[in-house]
């Protein structure tokens, strides 16, 4: 089966946001760095997952959910000014541009459930 290209983009996001995260100060890193870094394990598990389940729809509404969550504490880390304007645009662009996969893959599910 070709791999999906939102998995893909969800392992190139993870690559290049996880060591940014682990150069954040530890009282940083070890609240908002390891629940970010959760958040974006737990996409790329649900997304794999997703692929091969059956009934897909419920699987991909969560994980828009937990995309939405992980957009929301990407602009905290711009707030808390633990990342730069150009990082912050990068990972921002890249999350988009995966709910914007996950949204036509729920649209196309909605079709045919």
């Amino acid at each position: 089966m070709k791999e999906l290209s939102i998995i893909q983009k969800t392992y190139d996001l993870i690559k290049y946001y996880v060591p940014i995260i682990e150069r954040f100060p530890k009282v940083h890193k070890f609240t908002v760095g390891d629940r970010i870094i959760n958040q974006l394990y737990d996409l790329l598990e649900g997304l794999i997952k997703a692929k091969y389940s059956n009934r897909k729809l419920n699987h991909l509404i969560n994980l828009n959910v937990q995309l939405d969550i992980l957009r929301h504490q990407t602009r905290l880390l711009l707030d808390f000014q633990l990342i730069a304007l150009k990082r912050y645009h990068y990972i921002s662009q890249q999350i988009d541009e995966i709910g914007i996969e996950l949204g036509s893959w729920i649209k196309n599910q909605r079709k045919k459930e």
